[in-house]
């Protein structure tokens, strides 16, 4: 966006001048020309903003840096133009703030006595390097005939992804020139019909990109969680959200989600979180390995940050960044998966501007539209069919945390975000106080989508049975706590202990997860369902053997049930072995008693 407000100064649209500032808000009068949405240079620091009201005379703006400073009758220039993204080779391993100013390039040793990095107030970089040249291959010749979305060739972007310079949507022609060899981004790629297309293009942040068509949700997004792939999944190209109170695990999981999520690239929109927390995430993201691809994670990642510190109106438009270069690596056909963390810190921001401008509040204070605008960020979610060509197809998948005060699922974004997401993963205080790992309560979460069809046929012809019997026996258990808490354990007759049993197992050696072992961190599907099959077979065996009159604490004593403990450590080619020696184990010890 920088780039393009340094090249919209010299062909303002419009002057006007300030006559009020309250917070992020300025009004400005003289802005005859401006449209909604206009992205605006406000003062003689030229701080960038955003045309959010038009009222007679008066434009309103939000300023996406700090208005500390600003004066009445300071100038006010519109660009004539949105607010809006570059697009192109050098996205990924990059760290953005909202309005993609790359941070990274505009830090320096400030007057901080720390020697912290900086960025001064209005400070402005290209987002895309304009130094750097890429090895273009042309996919096209002159002569041809090509339209919005087709490949006109390719860039080896990063060591693991080839990135697809497209014809921009709306352009269609015949090829007149085709370049090739090392190319910078603002150079011609190709010519149509003598227009010349280069690896850079711009698209506005609130249009979603267009598709040639949606295509049903009938895939996962395999995540390596236990807790979410067996009982929870999430399809490819779906939304789903993570309610969770202060210190249950939210971060944890979405950075786990970015490491081990069947993604091509990962879009991490760091929305108002606190700055220790995102500082910790930036120093350790570039040392994460891509288990993957063996190489660096953050090769394939692009980081949008902005802390609750930084302006506030940048944080209402950061998600819309996200979604927007999201979308366009879904063009080139690959799946994406966008991790906003948090959209409560997304929406505080929209009620911070929201009563600047005297806003009638709705409830607790939120803005009437809050529920549009959550809709408008959830629904460019999807499996698509790509522009062009071929039979490209593409995804984004959306995972937004939200962080309810007090915990408290009642609150308006949570109440809404389970509205719009097809998949609820409701994080639990107590669950995370016991350090179980993802603290994901499967009594409250569920999913919409109808997936039991590809885990039948892509990993077990019994898929959907184990995850029935494993979701039934998870109610049962928390039915009978409710009477254990009020009559004991003694009050339950031996198969109903059974079943306590048994859910301690399932609760303790598969649902819970570690995020920090280097094999436990992430669970392949097929292993996921050995270890089900094991758990599934311990139980019955136990009902069998009590109703022999074997007594439960005798069955929970058995030195193979230790074992089932060890299922999470198995190498990923011996599950199936394992399992099936340790199924007769079982079965073998528990008979003799």
């Amino acid at each position: 966006m920088t780039d393009t407000l340094e090249t919209q100064q010299t062909v303002a649209a419009d002057l006007g001048t300030i006559h009020a500032v309250s917070g992020p808000v300025v009004t400005a009068r003289g802005l005859t020309g401006a449209r909604l949405y206009n992205v605006v240079l406000v003062g003689h620091g030229r701080l960038p903003g955003e045309v959010i009201r038009l009222d007679a005379g008066d434009a309103v703006v939000q300023v996406y840096e700090d208005t500390a400073g600003l004066a009445a009758g300071e100038p006010v220039v519109d660009t004539g133009e949105p607010l809006q993204v570059e697009l192109g080779p050098g996205l990924l391993g990059t760290i953005f703030d909202g309005t993609q100013r790359p941070l990274t390039k505009l830090a320096r040793r400030g007057d901080d006595p720390m020697g912290a990095p900086m960025i001064e107030r209005g400070a402005t970089a290209p987002p895309l390097d304009r130094s750097r040249d890429w090895s273009f291959e042309p996919a096209v010749a002159e002569g041809d005939e090509v339209s919005g979305g087709d490949v006109l060739g390719t860039v080896q972007e990063t060591g693991v992804l080839v990135h697809r310079a497209l014809v921009p949507p709306g352009i269609s022609g015949v090829v007149t020139h085709v370049g090739h060899g090392r190319l910078r981004v603002d150079e011609a790629v190709a010519s149509i019909d003598g227009e010349p297309v280069t690896l850079l293009s711009r698209w506005p942040v609130r249009r979603p990109r267009p598709f040639a068509g949606r295509l049903a949700l009938d895939q996962p997004l395999v995540t390596g969680q236990r807790a979410i792939d067996t009982l929870f999944p999430i399809a490819r190209g779906g939304a789903a959200t993570i309610p969770g109170g202060f210190g249950t695990g939210k971060t944890v999981l979405e950075q786990s989600l970015a490491k081990w999520s069947h993604a091509d690239v990962i879009v991490y929109v760091a929305c108002g979180e606190r700055g220790n927390e995102l500082t910790e995430m930036l120093e350790e993201f570039p040392k994460l390995t891509d288990p993957r691809t063996g190489s660096s994670l953050l090769e394939r990642t692009v980081i949008i940050a902005n802390t609750s510190n930084m302006p506030v109106a940048a944080r209402e438009a950061s998600i819309y960044t996200g979604i927007t270069i999201a979308e366009y690596f879904r063009d080139q056909g690959y799946d994406v998966a966008v991790l906003a963390d948090s959209t409560s810190r997304w929406g505080e921001a929209l009620r911070e501007v929201s009563s600047r401008l005297e806003e009638m509040p709705a409830e607790e204070g939120y803005p009437a539209y809050l529920s549009t605008r959550l809709a408008e960020f959830y629904e460019r979610a999807g499996s698509v069919a790509c522009l062009g060509r071929g039979e490209r197809t593409g995804s984004v998948s959306i995972v937004g945390a939200v962080s309810p005060a007090g915990g408290d699922f009642s609150e308006p974004i949570t109440q809404h975000s389970l509205r719009l997401a097809g998949t609820f993963w409701g994080l639990d205080t107590n669950l995370a106080r016991r350090r179980h790992f993802p603290a994901i309560d499967w009594n409250r979460s569920y999913t919409l989508y109808a997936l039991d069809a590809w885990f039948d046929d892509d990993v077990a012809t019994d898929w959907h049975e184990q995850r029935a019997w494993a979701l039934e026996l998870l109610q049962q258990e928390s039915s009978l706590l409710e009477i254990v808490q009020l009559l004991g354990t003694d009050s339950l007759a031996p198969a109903e202990r059974v079943v306590l049993e048994s859910g301690r197992l399932l609760r303790e050696d598969f649902l819970q997860q570690s995020a920090f072992d280097d094999v436990d961190a992430y669970c392949a599907l097929p292993k996921q369902h050995q270890m089900l099959r094991v758990l599934r077979a311990t139980h019955q065996t136990m009902v069998d053997s009590v109703a022999r009159d074997v007594p439960v604490e005798t069955l929970a004593a058995a030195t193979a049930l230790r074992d089932v403990a060890r299922m999470r450590f198995w190498p990923d080619a011996d599950v199936a072995a394992g399992a099936e020696e340790l199924i007769e184990r079982i079965r073998r010890e528990l008979e003799e008693l």
